[in-house]
C-alpha cells in the first residue's frame, strides 16, 4: 500500500516560495486503483514526482508498505524505489532496442543474470500480450503497443505500487480501453496499489475504484467512485458523470435531469415513477454504469407533472430530479474521449 501524510512541496526561497503541494493526505490500499484528477497546473506532475521520489517532498511522508521513503538516504532510496513502477505519458523506449531489450533494461542495470532476465522478459511480454512483438523495434509498434512495453518495463522489478502518470493521454479511445483493461487485470493478478494520474474524466469511470481531485495543490474532494457518483452534493461526482445529449421532451412536457442518489435505486425506476405520477415518463437520454455492483449514472426524462410531485416521486426511489435548466454542474467536465455508455 501507499500512504501520503501531510505531503508538502515548496519551490523557491522563503521570500519567493511557491507551494505546489499543500499537506496532502492520500491512502491507496493494496489492490486499489486511485485516480488523481485536476486541471492543468494543479500539481499532478509534481505529485507523481514526489510519489516516486524523483522530487523529495519539502515535508511530510511517502510511506510504501510501512516504510517512509522520504526519510531514506540516497543509497537506501535507490533500493526502495524499486517498489514503485512508473508508467509515463510517453513510453520513452530506446529506439535502437527491441521491445524485449527495453523491458530488460532495469534487470540488466541491477545485474540480474542473462538467463533470469530472459525468463522474466518473456513472462512480462506474455502478460501484456506482446510475445509476438518481442523482437520489434519501437518504430514498428503502435501507440498502444508502446505503452504496453512501458507497462511491462515498469513491472520488471516486481513493484508493489504502480504509478501511471497520464499514461493514456493522446491515445485513441479503443487503445485507451485496452490499456485501462490491462491495468485493471494487472492490479487484480499482482495485487498492486495503483495511482492513476489523468485529466481524462471518462477514463476514471473505467479504471478507478476511488478518485481525488487536486486543485491548486490541495485535495478538494476524494472518495470511492460509488460514493461520489451517488452524492448529488459532490462536485467531483457530477464532473465524472458522462454527458447527455437529450432529445426534445415534446410539446407540453418539461425536461428533467435525474441522478442516482443512493446505492439502492431499483432497475425499473422509470416504470415506478410513471406509476406513482399516473402518467408516462419519457426517457430522453441516459448513461448508466455499474461500479462495484452498484448502478450509478444520470438520465434526462420528459414529463408533465407539477414540480413538487415529480421531485417527490423520484426521491422515493433513491433518485434526485431537478428541471433541466437548473441542473448545470458545479464543475465543468474535462474533455471526454470514450464513447457514451448505453442505457441498461
Amino acid at each position: 500500500m501507499i500512504s501520503l501524510k501531510n505531503l508538502t512541496k515548496v519551490y523557491g526561497h522563503p521570500d519567493t516560495s511557491v507551494t505546489v503541494l499543500d499537506n496532502l493526505e492520500i491512502d491507496v490500499a493494496t489492490g486499489e486503483i486511485l485516480a488523481i484528477v485536476g486541471p492543468s497546473g494543479a500539481g499532478k506532475s509534481t505529485l507523481a514526482q514526489c510519489i516516486n521520489l524523483l522530487e523529495r517532498p519539502t515535508s511530510g511522508q511517502v510511506i510504501v508498505n510501512g516504510e517512509d521513503l522520504a526519510r531514506l538516504s540516497e543509497r537506501k532510496l535507490r533500493v526502495a524505489r524499486r517498489r514503485i513502477g512508473t508508467i509515463f505519458q510517453s513510453a520513452s523506449l530506446l529506439s535502437r532496442r527491441t521491445a524485449a531489450e527495453n523491458i530488460a533494461l532495469p534487470l540488466q542495470y541491477l545485474g540480474v543474470t542473462p538467463a533470469e532476465t530472459k525468463a522474466r522478459v518473456a513472462e512480462l511480454l506474455e502478460r501484456v500480450g506482446l510475445s509476438h512483438r518481442a523482437n520489434h523495434y519501437p518504430f514498428e509498434l503502435s501507440g498502444g503497443q508502446l505503452q504496453r512495453v512501458g507497462i511491462a518495463r515498469a513491472l520488471a522489478l516486481r513493484p508493489s505500487v504502480l504509478l501511471s502518470d497520464e499514461a493514456t493521454s493522446g491515445l485513441d479511445p479503443e487503445t485507451t480501453r485496452s490499456v485501462v483493461s490491462l491495468l485493471r487485470q494487472l492490479r487484480d493478478d499482482l495485487d498492486l496499489a495503483v495511482v492513476f494520474i489523468t485529466h481524462e474524466m471518462d477514463t476514471v469511470l473505467h479504471v478507478a475504484d476511488s478518485a481525488a481531485r487536486l486543485e491548486n495543490g490541495r485535495i478538494t474532494e476524494q472518495g470511492s467512485l460509488v460514493d461520489l457518483l451517488t452524492d448529488h452534493d459532490s462536485a467531483l461526482g457530477r464532473a465524472l458523470q458522462p454527458r447527455l445529449s437529450p432529445a426534445d421532451p415534446g410539446a407540453g412536457s418539461r425536461a428533467w435531469h435525474v441522478t442516482y442518489d443512493s446505492r439502492t435505486v431499483p432497475a425499473d425506476w422509470l416504470q415506478r415513477v410513471s406509476a406513482d405520477l399516473g402518467e408516462p415518463v419519457a426517457l430522453l437520454a441516459a448513461t448508466i454504469q455499474s461500479i462495484d455492483g452498484t448502478s450509478t449514472g444520470n438520465a434526462t426524462v420528459g414529463l408533465r407533472a407539477p414540480e413538487p410531485l415529480a421531485a417527490a416521486a423520484f426521491t422515493r426511489h433513491g433518485l434526485r430530479a431537478v428541471p433541466r435548466e437548473a441542473a448545470a454542474p458545479a464543475v465543468q467536465p474535462a474533455p471526454r474521449i470514450t464513447e457514451e455508455l448505453q442505457w441498461a
